[in-house]
């Protein structure tokens, strides 16, 4: 009996690519959950990808203005990059130190 097809979604869902610090370490990396979270936004579900990974939106955001700076040249562009880059830095820290306090590592 043939197997019905799946979606690139869910074939791409079973080969996300594995941590190589989770691997040696045996505990989860500041960037864990970032496949996920972009997997969930994918699919729509907003709530989920914030929940794997709080930063994802804010770091496609920064991609997205750095590619659209980089063709326009705005004029504070710059500078604005820098600060929207320290704020992603900070909520990836966040999230990494509520992951160790509340022993979500594992």
């Amino acid at each position: 009996m043939a197997q019905p097809h799946k979606s690139f979604l869910e074939w791409l869902g079973e080969h996300l690519f594995s941590c190589p610090f989770k691997a040696h370490f045996g505990i989860d990396c500041p960037g864990c959950g970032l496949q996920r979270s972009v997997l969930a936004l994918f699919r729509g579900d907003l709530a989920a990808s914030l929940k794997f990974y709080p930063a994802t939106i804010p770091l496609i955001f920064v991609v997205m203005f750095t590619l659209i700076h980089l063709k326009l040249d705005f004029k504070y562009g710059a500078q604005l990059i820098k600060i929207i880059f320290a704020g992603v830095a900070v909520i990836i820290l966040i999230n990494y130190i509520y992951k160790i306090y509340t022993y979500q590592l594992i």
